[in-house]
């Protein structure tokens, strides 16, 4: 006998069949084929970074939750390691999380991490992303990457990160991405 739920409505059943209609149940995300939302962000070095100033490169936006705690830590010395690789691809990476400007300098001072941190104090950018968790008071960034295209595009969208592969999943999917268009990637890193 199916469960009902107390309108007499079938419950999971009903969930489940919304979901495998808008493809949710099998990972498509709303981001996916969108123009990535715009936004304006300082970095750690007081510079403004805004998504649309890296049309015509790829770019990874990763957000993660807090500076310097160890899957943080290892997360950004990963894609730290791997840069020279992921601008051969013509990629740019761009991390994000709430701290603040002082937090992420430090951060990238301490690890030597070689590109912008984004300091979205305020969330608003996390959340147009669908990353930001909060719960009362207690609120970061999820673990979540997006790969956006030349164009402005999200095409690649990862909800849940293994912090010590996540670089080489990212570079595998580039790989892949622009191999699946033909783009030259020597063309966008000369640029």
């Amino acid at each position: 006998m199916k469960q009902r739920t107390p309108s007499g409505l079938p419950g999971a059943e009903v969930i489940a069949g919304l979901l495998m209609f808008s493809g949710l149940a099998h990972g498509a995300d709303p981001m996916l084929g969108a123009l990535a939302p715009e936004f304006a962000l300082i970095d750690q070095k007081g510079n403004t970074q805004r998504v649309a100033d890296y049309r015509g490169k790829w770019v990874v936006l990763y957000f993660y939750p807090k500076d310097d705690t160890p899957g943080c830590t290892t997360e950004a010395c990963q894609f730290r390691d791997d840069i020279y690789q992921l601008h051969a691809l013509g990629a740019q990476v761009l991390g994000v999380s709430i701290d603040n400007q002082e937090s992420h300098k430090a951060f990238a001072e301490k690890h030597g991490l070689p590109f912008p941190l984004l300091a979205d104090t305020d969330g608003k950018v996390a959340k147009s992303y669908g990353a930001l968790w909060s719960f009362g008071f207690v609120r970061f960034a999820r673990r979540h990457t997006f790969i956006i295209d030349t164009q402005g595009k999200v095409v690649k969208v990862y909800r849940s990160v293994s912090p010590s592969s996540h670089s080489d999943d990212v570079i595998a999917a580039l790989r892949e991405l622009q191999a699946a268009t033909g783009e030259d990637t020597r063309t966008a890193t000369e640029s």
